[in-house]
């Protein structure tokens, strides 16, 4: 990414946070701002509201506008920098498939053992069975001692 997009990207992202939290204070205003003078009513309404939210909200707008600022600079810094051109990324890639293919050829000789040593347990466990059917053929064959 060049630096001129990285730029426009920051500048773009900034603009749209403050304008959430502009929209957010204008709300605030609307809400809590002072009403226009009408006589009496004006005593009875300033009688329901806080003493002084005004001060209350410039701290937790500078927050929100700090904290918006902090992330602008940690989503710039998480950005691909300019010094990763497209030949060191080419390099990195040739890299990683090089590894990736000799894992390849280490998981298909692990995968090799594991199918030989498989069939030696079965040839094994098939020689077991064999012995086990030819002791019980010969035991039921041969007379047993009571007959003789």
């Amino acid at each position: 990414m060049s630096a001129s997009a990285r730029s426009e990207l920051c500048v773009l992202l900034l603009r749209v946070q403050l304008a959430d939290q502009f929209c957010n204070a204008i709300g605030v205003l609307q809400q809590f701002a002072p009403p226009a003078s009408f006589s009496n009513i004006q005593a009875a309404i300033n009688k329901d509201q806080p003493a002084n939210p005004t001060e209350e909200y410039a701290q937790l707008f500078a927050a929100l506008i700090a904290r918006t600022a902090k992330d602008v600079d940690v989503l710039i810094d998480s950005l691909p920098s300019e010094e990763s051109t497209a030949a060191l990324q080419a390099a990195s890639l040739r890299q990683l498939e090089e590894e990736n293919h000799e894992a390849a050829a280490r998981l298909e000789e692990v995968v090799f053992r594991g199918d030989m040593l498989l069939k030696r347990i079965q040839h094994a466990l098939a020689d077991i069975a064999q012995s086990q059917l030819r002791t019980r053929s010969g035991a039921n064959g041969q007379p047993s001692p009571a007959e003789s």
